[in-house]
C-alpha cells in the first residue's frame, strides 16, 4: 500500500503577514524548538511514507535550511525521500505578470509532469500549517476499506456568530458519503465539520482527474473538482478525534501556542505520543542559564538562552536573553531576542532577533496579541 504526499505552502501567507514577511507559514517556529511543516513531515513519515513533494512559491529560503537533505525524517533517500518544487507559472496565463498559482489546483498544475510520474496506490494532498499529531495510515485505512475514490479529513467545531471565518464546510450523509461542500455562513451556529485540506486519492483516479481540470480549465480543487464530480464518484468523509489546528492568522498561531501550555492533554496527545513523535531538525546549543534572581512558571523554555528575569505561561525559543528584573506573561518569544531589564511583556509574540529596552511596557489580548516585528527596536 504505497503512497506519495504532496504538501502546500505559502497558500495561507495573506492571513498571516505579521510571520510570512520573511518566511512561509510552514516555516513558523513553533513551541520552542519546531517549525509547522515538522507536524506534516512527522506525520507522514510516522504512517512510513517516504515519498514527499513539498510546493514551495516564495520566501522559501528558511524552509530550505529547516529541511536540508531531511535527513532528521529519514527522507534524505535516493529513490523517494523529500523534493522541494520551486514555483512554476500557472499554464493558463503563460505570459501574464502575475503568474505563480494562487491555490491547490493551481499549484498541482505546475506540476503536471511530476504527477503523471507517480506510480504509488495512493496520493495524500495536505497543507502544512496545521498542528495535529495523526494516524495517516488509519485515513489511507479507512480510504482503501471503503473503495474511495476521494476521502477528505474532517473536524468538527462549535461554530457561533462571534467565532464565524469563512472556511470549507462538509456536509456528509448517512454513509458517510460527502452530500453537500459549500462556505460555512456567518449565520450559522452549532456543530460544523470543517474540511482541514488533508485528502486521499486513488493515484489514477487523481491522475485523470488534473488531465480533466487542465482541459477544462478549472480553478478550484474544491468547488471545481470535487462538487461537480461528488453525485458520480465515491467521495468519503474521514472524521478526525484529534487536535488539530489550522494556523492561518496571527490569533490562531497565539491560541495554539496557549493550547500547549494551558492544556496538558493536548500537550501530552501532540508531543508525547511515543509511536508518533514529533520530528525536527537538531540543533545543538548550550543548555539554558538561569540567574538568581529568575523565576519561570509553566513555560517552554528552549537552550541556549540565559533568563534573569521571570517567565510565566510562556515559550521562549533559542538563545533569548530575558534582563534583571524583566517580566514575560502569555507570551513568545523567538530565537535571539532580548528583554531588556525591568521590561515587561504581556500578551506579545517577539519575532527573531527582535529588541526590548530596558522598563519597556508592552501588552496585546488574547484576541489580538502584541508583535514586534523580526530585528526590531523598541
Amino acid at each position: 500500500m504505497s503512497t506519495v504526499a504532496i504538501l502546500f505552502s505559502n497558500l495561507h501567507d495573506q492571513g498571516i503577514p505579521e510571520l510570512t514577511s520573511n518566511r512561509s507559514a510552514e516555516a513558523i517556529p513553533f513551541a520552542g524548538r519546531y517549525r509547522l511543516v515538522d507536524f506534516a513531515l512527522s506525520n507522514l513519515v510516522n504512517s512510513n511514507i517516504y515519498n514527499v513533494n513539498l510546493l514551495t512559491r516564495y520566501n522559501y529560503r528558511s524552509i530550505m535550511e529547516h529541511i536540508g537533505s531531511g535527513k532528521e525524517w529519514d527522507l534524505a533517500r535516493s529513490s523517494g525521500g523529500i523534493k522541494l518544487l520551486p514555483p512554476f507559472m500557472k499554464g493558463s496565463s503563460l505570459f501574464g505578470e502575475n503568474n505563480l498559482y494562487t491555490n491547490r489546483l493551481e499549484a498541482i498544475k505546475s506540476i503536471r509532469s511530476t504527477v503523471s510520474s507517480f506510480t504509488e496506490d495512493y496520493v495524500i494532498m495536505a497543507d502544512s500549517n496545521i498542528i495535529c499529531n495523526i494516524d495517516i495510515d488509519d485515513i489511507i485505512k479507512y480510504h482503501k476499506s471503503t473503495k474511495a475514490d476521494m476521502t477528505v479529513v474532517v473536524k468538527s467545531f462549535e461554530m457561533t456568530k462571534q467565532n464565524y471565518r469563512e472556511r470549507v464546510q462538509i456536509v456528509p450523509d448517512k454513509d458517510g458519503n460527502i452530500a453537500d461542500i459549500k462556505r460555512t455562513s456567518p449565520d450559522y451556529e452549532g456543530e460544523c465539520k470543517i474540511y482541514m485540506n488533508i485528502s486521499v486519492f486513488n493515484r489514477t483516479y487523481f491522475q485523470n482527474v488534473l488531465n480533466d481540470a487542465i482541459a477544462h480549465n478549472y480553478h478550484s480543487m474544491t468547488f471545481d473538482v470535487v462538487r461537480r464530480n461528488m453525485k458520480n464518484d465515491r467521495y468519503k468523509v474521514y472524521e478526525c478525534k484529534d487536535y488539530m489546528m489550522a494556523v492561518e492568522t496571527l490569533s490562531d498561531y497565539y491560541s495554539a501556542s496557549m493550547d500547549m501550555l494551558y492544556k496538558p492533554e493536548v500537550r501530552d496527545a501532540i508531543f508525547k505520543n511515543r509511536a508518533r513523535p514529533v520530528i525536527t531538525r537538531i540543533v545543538n546549543s548550550v543548555p539554558t542559564y538561569y540567574g538568581a534572581g529568575s523565576r519561570v512558571k509553566n513555560s517552554f523554555i528552549a537552550d541556549g538562552c540565559k533568563i534573569h528575569g521571570a517567565v510565566e505561561n510562556s515559550i521562549i525559543f533559542r538563545g533569548v536573553i530575558v534582563g534583571k528584573g524583566a517580566v514575560i506573561r502569555n507570551s513568545v518569544v523567538f530565537k535571539n531576542a532580548i528583554i531588556g531589564e525591568n521590561a515587561f511583556l504581556n500578551c506579545c509574540l517577539a519575532d527573531i532577533r527582535s529588541v526590548v529596552s530596558d522598563s519597556r511596557i508592552l501588552s496585546g489580548c488574547e484576541a489580538s496579541p502584541y508583535y514586534i516585528a523580526k530585528n526590531a527596536r523598541l
